[in-house]
């Protein structure tokens, strides 16, 4: 089984607008969509089920009523069926990476997988902890930020980019994997695929159904918008530039 950790990034063009009361950003009337690394994490789960390598893919969202759409969009990509922990509209921002990993340890001891895959990390606030955190608290190992995955004899062989190049690590299962954007190019979901997915099942459950206390470890204390950026000034040659920094009194280095 694979279980797929969904997220909500806003749409690009969208202007975001800080909130009245400065603890976050308006969100009412905006659509949501999947998170671009857990896409590449529900496409890879579906190509190793296209392989006979799993035998059901479970998605799974922590949200508001909204985020059942993101799960329908996997269901219709190729997942089995799908888990929707909900909380309440307008805690969602809180719902931070230990809540959701202890959200989904407690599915692992509810559905038993051999393998879940999530995105490595949200668009929104980029904190790519949750695998982390997950794998601790089960105890499993993990592969993070996957670009190449390949199964054989329980184990998973996984490449991951860094600095230097290329590193590939072997897992037993079973295992926590994190999708990189390398990892696939995910699949359109087809018009019969989309209709398919409407009749299946999706399981509703709260944090409490699970004994998960989500309560927000960080607290927000403002949300400001970024300065206006003031225009540039062009000048005709290097010395009118030096000048004018050292007007507004700013570091310069003589080279010798």
């Amino acid at each position: 089984s694979s279980g797929i950790n969904a997220e909500w990034p806003l749409r690009p063009g969208v202007k975001v607008r800080v909130r009245p009361d400065q603890l976050g950003v308006v969100t009412d009337g905006v659509k949501h969509s999947m998170n671009p690394f857990d896409e590449n994490a529900v496409e890879e789960a579906v190509r190793m089920k296209q392989k006979k390598i799993v035998k059901e893919i479970i998605a799974v969202s922590c949200g508001p009523t909204q985020s059942q759409e993101t799960i329908r969009t996997a269901l219709a990509m190729g997942a089995d069926r799908g888990i929707h922990v909900e909380v309440p509209k307008g805690t969602e921002a809180d719902l931070q990476p230990l809540a959701v990993a202890k959200i989904f340890a407690k599915l692992i001891e509810k559905e038993q997988p051999d393998v879940v895959i999530l995105g490595k990390q949200a668009i929104d606030d980029d904190a790519n902890q949750t695998t982390q955190l997950l794998a601790g608290l089960v105890d499993w190992p993990q592969g993070t930020m996957a670009s190449a995955l390949e199964h054989s004899d329980g184990q998973l062989k996984i490449t991951r980019e860094i600095d230097g190049g290329l590193e590939d690590i072997k897992v037993k299962l079973p295992a926590i994997i994190s999708a990189d954007l390398r990892l696939n190019e995910p699949r359109y979901a087809t018009l019969p695929n989309i209709m398919k997915a409407k009749k299946k099942k999706i399981e509703k459950l709260s944090p409490g159904d699970l004994g998960v206390d989500i309560a927000p470890r960080l607290t927000v204390k403002k949300v400001v918008d970024p300065p206006v950026r003031q225009a540039g000034d062009k000048v005709p040659d290097v010395a009118t530039l030096l000048d004018k920094l050292k007007k507004k009194k700013v570091p310069t280095a003589t080279l010798r």
